[in-house]
């Protein structure tokens, strides 16, 4: 049964952070899906944006090509193929030449030694390579803008069942929310905004993050936090309980800390929860006679109950760490001399959450899409949207 859950809908990304461009690959998706392309460019656009980004952004301005799947603006049952052309190409095809060429080599300058907290010397001791550059072009968070463009996808799918997905920052180094309780419609506001910022639905604590920013790149440093994503229009059941990788908290799991610098995971209050007695953590249940369904008065549990949705706001937080590459280099060690030298310095970020956020949205998306499809299954919207339709109906008359 969870080989079947993953085979719903399949999803995979190629290219390097410095290659030629990203392709994103989606399969399952049933026919009959009206794709917006310019929503999905302003997906691209959303996790490029943020205080605190590097030089990189200025460069390139995500497109998507569509290359299969899609025939007159809808899918057609077929695999969807998506190619992001990296603009930056140009600056790099020496470095990331695809056939050996002695003048390509000549013209490059290897990148070492390994950066604390990067992939560097864990995947060069993986593959038995001498230069980080073999791993970090892949292990780059670079990668994630194919991700956004499968999550732009699976959220136009979602939306065509009454589903929204959004996300904001709730906590940017020592500053975080004093409310944990942020109305679904201020980060369905903040989703829409032009300038992503910092992402977060409080000006007033928005603009202390971006003093937080300032410092960091004052100092030469950077900064992590935690981003909240929410998902508003599930219905109760999807999931299951019944085997340890059908449930969703599990499934949810993976595909968030799967972002490049997340390290943590929350599904609901579940931090809070851990140092609290029951009686103050279980959503009591009521039941809404008007709409026929039940209801909860809390929603510590984040929407997830024994691994299945229970009809509330799904509410899941990634907590990333500072990424690793560092105005100030901190100390390493070079391959070949065995001495300590300063870590290598390639451009990047000092901030990234609200873009981190953007991802977590496409991550959370593609899970539920996938769960979607498991449960009411369909080569067509139409076949979809009438078991869909059968089981709400179901539930009502519980």
């Amino acid at each position: 049964m969870g080989a079947k859950v993953r085979d719903m809908l399949r999803f995979q990304t190629a290219g390097e952070s410095h290659g030629q461009g990203l392709v994103a690959f989606l399969g399952g998706m049933p026919a009959g899906l009206r794709i917006d392309f310019d929503y999905v460019n302003r997906e691209l656009k959303r996790r490029q944006g943020g205080y605190g980004r590097g030089g990189r952004m200025k460069i390139e301005t995500d497109t998507a090509q569509f290359l299969s799947g899609v025939r007159h603006g809808e899918t057609i049952g077929a695999p969807i193929a998506i190619l992001v052309v990296n603009k930056d190409w140009e600056n790099w095809k020496d470095a990331m030449a695809v056939e050996d060429n002695p003048e390509s080599r000549a013209k490059y300058k290897p990148l070492s030694p390994p950066r604390p907290g990067h992939a560097d010397l864990a995947g060069c001791l993986k593959y038995n390579f001498r230069e980080a550059r073999y791993v970090l072009e892949r292990a780059s968070a670079r990668e994630t803008t194919a991700r956004v463009a499968l999550g732009a996808v699976a959220k136009l799918f979602l939306k065509s069942f009454g589903i929204e997905v959004a996300s904001h920052v709730v906590a940017l180094g020592e500053v975080s929310l004093e409310n944990d309780h942020v109305p679904f419609e201020a980060v369905l506001a903040l989703r829409d905004r032009e300038d992503l910022m910092l992402a977060c639905v409080d000006a007033a604590v928005e603009a202390r993050m971006k003093e937080v920013v300032d410092r960091a790149t004052e100092n030469r440093d950077t900064v992590g936090g935690t981003f909240e994503v929410i998902v508003r229009g599930l219905p109760p059941g999807l999931g299951a309980c019944a085997q340890w990788d059908e449930r969703l908290d599990g499934q949810l799991a993976q595909a968030v800390m799967s972002i490049q610098a997340v390290k943590a995971v929350e599904i609901g209050s579940g931090i809070a929860g851990s140092m609290a007695m029951g009686s103050n953590v279980h959503d009591e249940i009521g039941y809404d006679r008007t709409h026929s369904r039940f209801t909860r008065k809390t929603n510590r549990a984040g929407g997830l109950e024994g691994g299945i949705t229970n009809g509330e706001d799904l509410v899941v937080r990634g907590y990333l760490k500072p990424i690793s590459t560092l105005r100030r280099p901190l100390e390493s060690v070079d391959f070949e001399s065995k001495e300590t030298v300063k870590a290598a310095y390639e451009r990047s970020d000092v901030c990234v959450l609200p873009a981190a956020g953007v991802v977590g949205e496409s991550m959370v998306a593609l899970i539920m899409a996938r769960s979607l499809l498991e449960k009411f299954g369909g080569d067509s919207m139409q076949e979809t949207r009438r078991n869909f339709d059968g089981y709400l109906e179901q539930v009502r008359r519980f």
